[in-house]
C-alpha cells in the first residue's frame, strides 16, 4: 500500500506503474473516493464538534433551556448517524481501491508483457554432457522407489505425492542443509504457520488478487510461502531500529492452487499443491539504497548455494509484467533441468519498499525521531522438492542412481549415492 498524499500528488506515476507492471488501475477513480472520503469525514467532524459545544452548554443550562437544546441536537445526531453510515460504505469502496494501488517498480525494471521478456543477467556451471540419455525425474524416482505417484493422486487428488525412501531423506537433508547455512550468516531460523488469518495475507500483499491461488475456509487460509506469517510476526510494533536489520530464514509447508497454470506440468513434481519452502526474509531502514543492498545479498546467497550444490542455473531479472502489485524489483534464479533442456524457475528475490509495513503497520523511530516504515524483502532458500528434482536430474548417472552432491553428503548420515541402480 501506498500514502494516498503520495498517489494524489504523482497520480501519472501510478499511472505509468500500472501500464509497466500490467495491470489495470484507475487512480482517477481512487482519487475521486478519496475525495468524497475527506469531505464526508469533514461534515462528520462538523457535526460532532456541534454535539460537543451543545453537551457542553446542556451541563450548563436550565431545566427549561435543557430541554430545548436536546430537542435541538435531535436533528444534529440524526444528520450524523446518516453521515456516518456513508462513511462506512465509502470506507469499503476506498480501502479495496487502496488494495489495488501498484508499487512504483525501480527504473532498472525492464519492459515486457509475461516472464518471456525477463532479461538475463548471470549465468553459471557447465550444462551436463551426458554419455547416455537423461531420465527425467519421475523415471528416476519411480524406478527407486522414491516417489508414488499414483497413491499420492488416490489420496490428495490431481497433483497429489508421496515422497519415500531416499526420495524423502533428500529432500530433509535440503531442509537441513539450507537452514544451517542461512543460520551461519546470522539470519535468525524459525518454524512459521501456514494456517493464517485473512489479515496476514492483506498485509503482506496476496490479497485481494491472488484470492484464486489459496485454500480457504472462511477467514482461515493456507498460505503459499512463509513470507506470509513472517512479515505479520512484527505487525503493528515499532521496532528499535538498533535491531535493524531484522534478518530470517523460515521453513514452512506451503499451499498453492496452481490457478491459472491449467495444463502446466501436470506429471512430477516442479508444480504441485503442497510443497515445503525456506525463506529468506528481512526487515531495513527505509532506505532505497539499503533495500538494494540487502535484495543482491538475497540474492547471491541463493546463487552462492546454487553453486555449492554444484547445479548450473541462470538469474533473470523480471520485467514490469513479470512483477507481482508489491514489487518494485524481483530477480528469478532458474536451475538447469536436462530432461527439459531449459531452466525452470527455483527463486525469486524481491524487495518492495514500505509497500507491505504500510499495510502491516511496521514501523521504527529514525535517529531524529522520526517514526517511519521498516523496508522489506524476501527471496527463496529452497522450494522443495522443485529443487529436489533439479539435483536428481543433474546428478543421474548412467544405471539410474543418483549421485548426493558433497555439501549434502552429511545431511544424508554420510551416504553419497541413493537410489536403485535399475537400468543396464
Amino acid at each position: 500500500m501506498l500514502d494516498i498524499k503520495f498517489i494524489r500528488e504523482n497520480s501519472d506515476l501510478i499511472k505509468a506503474s500500472a501500464v509497466k507492471k500490467n495491470l489495470s488501475f484507475n487512480v482517477e477513480e481512487l482519487i475521486v473516493a478519496d475525495t468524497k472520503r475527506l469531505e464526508t469525514l469533514k461534515v462528520i467532524e462538523d457535526l460532532r464538534a456541534q454535539q460537543n459545544v451543545a453537551s457542553d452548554s446542556i451541563t450548563k443550562a436550565s431545566a427549561m433551556e435543557r430541554a430545548d437544546l436536546i430537542e435541538s441536537m435531535r436533528s444534529v445526531k440524526d444528520d450524523l448517524k446518516k453521515k456516518e453510515e456513508e462513511m462506512d460504505e465509502i470506507m469499503k469502496n476506498w480501502r479495496a481501491l487502496m488494495l489495488a494501488v501498484p508499487n512504483i517498480p525501480d527504473m532498472s525494471v525492464p519492459e515486457g508483457k509475461d516472464d518471456a521478456d525477463n532479461q538475463e543477467v548471470k549465468k553459471w556451471g557447465s550444462i551436463p554432457a551426458f554419455t547416455f540419455k537423461p531420465l527425467d525425474h519421475i523415471e528416476l524416482m519411480e524406478g527407486s522407489d522414491m516417489v508414488d505417484f499414483e497413491r499420492g493422486t488416490k489420496t490428495s487428488g490431481f497433483r497429489g505425492y508421496f515422497l519415500k525412501n531416499d526420495g524423502a531423506i533428500l529432500e530433509m537433508a535440503v531442509w537441513q542443509y539450507v537452514m544451517q547455512r542461512w543460520h551461519k550468516k546470522g539470519f535468525t531460523p524459525m518454524l512459521v504457520p501456514s494456517l493464517v488469518k485473512r489479515e496476514t495475507l492483506l498485509g503482506s500483499g496476496y490479497l485481494p488478487q491472488g484470492e484464486d491461488d489459496l485454500y480457504k475456509d472462511g477467514n482461515d487460509y493456507l498460505a503459499g510461502t512463509g513470507e506470509v506469517a513472517t512479515m505479520f510476526y512484527h505487525s503493528d510494533e515499532v521496532l528499535d531500529e538498533k535491531e535493524l536489520p531484522k534478518k530470517y530464514i523460515v521453513w514452512s509447508p506451503c499451499f498453492r492452487k496452481e490457478a491459472g497454470s491449467h495444463g502446466k506440468d501436470v506429471k512430477g513434481l516442479v508444480r504441485v499443491h503442497e510443497f515445503y519452502k525456506c525463506e529468506q526474509v528481512i526487515l531495513c531502514e527505509a532506505s532505497h539504497e539499503t533495500s538494494v543492498k540487502y535484495h543482491e545479498e538475497i540474492r547471491l546467497h541463493a546463487e552462492e548455494m546454487m553453486e555449492e550444490l554444484g547445479i548450473p542455473y541462470h538469474t533473470v531479472v523480471n520485467c514490469g509484467g513479470d512483477l507481482g502489485l508489491g514489487q518494485v524489483k524481483k530477480y528469478d534464479i532458474e536451475a538447469w533441468m536436462p530432461s527439459q533442456e531449459k531452466y525452470r524457475e527455483t527463486h525469486s528475490a524481491s524487495y518492495f519498499h514500505d509497500f507491505q509495513t504500510r499495510r502491516l503497520n511496521i514501523r521504527y523511530k529514525d535517529g531524529e525521531g522520526k517514526m517511519r516504515y521498516v523496508h522489506s524483502l524476501n527471496n527463496t532458500a529452497a522450494a522443495t522438492p522443485r529443487l529436489v528434482t533439479a539435483i536428481i536430474e543433474n546428478y543421474q548417472q548412467a544405471d539410474g542412481t543418483i549421485k548426493v552432491p558433497d555439501v549434502l553428503v552429511p545431511f544424508m548420515g554420510g551416504v553419497s549415492t541413493i537410489g536403485k541402480a535399475f537400468l543396464k
